[in-house]
């Protein structure tokens, strides 16, 4: 990886990992700038204990656009204290399989914990970069994550390691932080405002792109406001939060 990379991986890395020691998920700067979670209806959340289902760093509820089945094996890029994996393994059961990949040691002790507490053997976390999933190819039926694409220095190839692992005709149902329009020279250069989920937003027609030469199809980006209500129209000039659906093709 290049200096710049590395720069904003720790820089990202820092900024994450204080915040699973203190245990505090949100503060203005955050992506997330919701008091409590309220990304979630209150029936999803029924049974987690309360320290976990308020630990979100997240800007939408993947969850509910991933249409998860008994059985499936899903995969969780940015999976921070678990929250979205514990979601997601209700939904898939026992015989599912979820595995949250993080590059966050302190973040993956969390999880690790909180999956202990919660008696939920169905669900594993690896430490790495989205850009090097350690995953095996063709191994996973669903792809979710929740703002944190836009936290990665080399989105392309986080789009490439997705394809890779996803099963044919599988899908992806992700929540992410985009521009309509070109993300200020300022912000991309600041490397505080990519752990701000600000200067690392790629704008919709560049990520678009990006699905599309990774080899997806059925791609869909749809704005959402903070209660996760879908937009008529997209914001323009500054990076908002988006569900973004897609499909890895049938293989000829």
């Amino acid at each position: 990886m290049t200096q710049a990379s590395d720069s904003i991986h720790e820089t990202v890395r820092e900024r994450y990992a204080a915040k699973a020691k203190t245990g505090s998920c949100c503060d203005s700067s955050d992506c997330c700038q919701t008091p409590g979670n309220k990304l979630y209806p209150l029936e999803l959340l029924e049974g987690l204990p309360a320290d976990i289902s308020d630990f979100s760093l997240g800007c939408g509820n993947p969850i509910a656009i991933a249409s998860l089945n008994k059985g499936e094996t899903v995969l969780d890029l940015g999976s921070g204290g678990g929250l979205d994996c514990f979601l997601a393994a209700k939904q898939v059961g026992e015989t599912g399989h979820v595995i949250g990949v993080d590059m966050t040691p302190e973040m993956i002790e969390k999880a690790h914990a909180n999956a202990g507490r919660m008696n939920l053997p169905n669900v594993e976390f690896r430490q790495g970069y989205l850009e090097q999933l350690p995953v095996e190819d063709d191994s996973i039926d669903v792809v979710i994550s929740n703002c944190v694409i836009n936290l990665t220095p080399d989105k392309f190839k986080v789009f490439g390691e997705i394809q890779r692992v996803l099963k044919p005709g599988k899908r992806v149902a992700i929540s992410d932080v985009v521009s309509n329009g070109p993300v200020p020279k300022a912000l991309k250069e600041n490397v505080e405002a990519w752990g701000d989920c600000l200067g690392g937003a790629l704008e919709i027609k560049e990520y678009t792109r990006g699905l599309q030469e990774a080899g997806f199809e059925n791609i869909k980006i749809e704005p959402k406001d903070a209660g996760g209500k879908i937009l008529s129209k997209m914001p323009f000039g500054v990076p908002f939060s988006a569900l973004i659906t897609a499909t890895k093709p049938v293989k000829g």
